[in-house]
């Protein structure tokens, strides 16, 4: 296959170099050079700051199938990635007290790089693309197996012609649906390999076939023809599966799960800490006595609304809210969604629910380490048990701890609906933004909920669950 190491390295040594001629471009239009080298701890800084690019991309997988994406998904992570350095920039800066090479100097540095590592990416792309396109570069690449992981395959080399894959055919022994694509069975597989002169194989097998792998690789390596497997049990393998090694034995996990990292966990975690008692004190210690007193006039009962629900690792907890339906008419004990116009809810309660306010106590439970800011929603005991039979995967939700929103909410997936198949169809949803929250986690996406969170309080598009 495409040797992407190489790729990968091309990139690197490319963007660090990019990286110095900005630092020293921008250094030189800021000052002059003659005060560049006369700081000799500015190239510490430049340095470090190499050090930092290489780092930070292995975390956000900044060079992972780069060229396969689009110009918006690479420049939000371009931007990042430069929105770190100038950070460490300005870092360095304070701590030696740096007096001449400050603001301007800063700014002149992050747009150049984003500037150049832009162009970088569209540059390298084309012209890999013609490398990879070239007649003496193509890979002639024959699929054995025309089932949906070899179409899938076959569709992804189509839509990348960069790739510089030619495709031969298809071989499968099933004739029986209509591909003019398949060009025969699997027993004139050394006849294909010396006619259409193939370069790589792709075995794309169910498993029930796993026993001609033995005579496929043993017909490959007679005729020097690199073969390589796709598994069919990639099947039950979401997107962000991770291969490692225990000893000797390869090992794919079906999920990514980077909170499984302690690093990652203490990073959430002392977030939440920080965000839960700045709440805490600038926020509830003045709403909960404000509302205490406009709950006498409009609706007698406890401030807070107090209800077991399901957390990390399938335990329960109690959960806190401000309370914004009529004591009486309330239940806990029963699967009721909260609909339009419920008349359970408080004149007071429909403005909370609302605004998302009536959210607010649960930075209680992430202080405790019950909750965190985000994360998917956790789910009534009632509720959960009705979701269990919508959803067969909704248990790995309780890999991570529940908050206060999440990724499914900001996409509009909050709350219940009253039609049974239409909330089926909603809770299928959202069980999938909750997992893709889990899979594709980062301490940036997190900042990002939030901000869209903010956003949809102030326009009011929220609805408690």
């Amino acid at each position: 296959m495409v040797n992407k190491r190489s790729t990968f390295y091309l990139r690197l040594f490319s963007d660090l170099l990019l990286l110095n001629i900005s630092f020293i471009v921008s250094a030189i239009l800021a000052q002059s050079l003659k005060i560049l080298l006369a700081r000799e701890y500015m190239f510490v800084l430049m340095m470090a700051l190499n050090f930092i690019w290489y780092f930070f991309s292995n975390v956000i997988n900044f060079y992972e199938d780069f060229t396969t994406r689009n110009l918006s998904y690479q420049f939000i992570k371009i931007v990042r990635n430069v929105f770190v350095q100038a950070l460490a920039a300005i870092l360095f800066i304070f701590i030696v007290k740096e007096d001449l090479f400050t603001r301007n100097f800063i700014i002149l540095y992050s747009i150049m790089l984003v500037v150049l590592i832009s162009l970088r990416t569209q540059v390298l792309k084309y012209f890999l693309g013609i490398i990879r396109g070239s007649e003496k570069n193509i890979i002639n690449v024959l699929i054995i197996g025309a089932g949906e992981i070899g179409k899938n395959f076959y569709k992804m080399i189509s839509d990348h012609e960069d790739f510089g894959f030619n495709f031969v055919g298809f071989l499968d022994d099933d004739q029986s649906g209509i591909n003019k694509d398949v060009i025969g069975k699997l027993t004139v597989l050394d006849k294909i390999l010396v006619e259409k002169t193939v370069d790589e194989v792709i075995i794309a097998l169910p498993i029930y076939a796993s026993n001609q792998l033995d005579e496929i690789i043993k017909t490959c390596n007679r005729r020097a023809v690199r073969a390589n497997i796709i598994p069919d049990y990639f099947r039950f393998v979401s997107k962000k599966f991770q291969i490692s090694m225990i000893g000797n034995f390869p090992i794919i996990t079906v999920r990514s799960e980077p909170l499984g990292e302690f690093h990652w966990r203490f990073v959430k975690r002392a977030f939440d800490i920080i965000f839960s008692i700045l709440a805490i004190i600038f926020i509830l210690s003045w709403l909960s006595p404000l509302l205490i007193v406009l709950n006498r006039f409009f609706s007698s009962g406890a401030l807070f609304f107090v209800q077991e629900r399901i957390g990390v690792n399938n335990q329960t907890f109690h959960c806190y809210k401000f309370r914004t339906m009529h004591v009486d008419n309330k239940s806990t004990n029963e699967y009721q969604p909260t609909v339009e116009g419920d008349l359970r809810i408080t004149k007071i309660g429909k403005f909370l629910r609302k605004s998302n306010i009536d959210e607010l106590p649960q930075f209680i439970n992430v202080f405790k380490g019950e909750m965190s800011v985000v994360g998917p929603r956790p789910h009534p005991l009632a509720f959960n048990e009705i979701y269990e039979e919508m959803v067969e995967e909704i248990k790995i939700r309780s890999w991570v701890k529940p908050g206060i929103t999440g990724w499914a909410q900001v996409h509009g997936l909050r709350g219940d609906v009253p039609d049974y198949e239409e909330n089926k169809k909603r809770t299928i949803k959202r069980i999938e933004y909750d997992l893709w929250y889990i899979e594709n986690w980062s301490f940036w996406l997190d900042i990002q909920v939030i901000l869209m969170t903010v956003w949809q309080m102030i326009k009011g598009e929220t609805k408690g669950v």
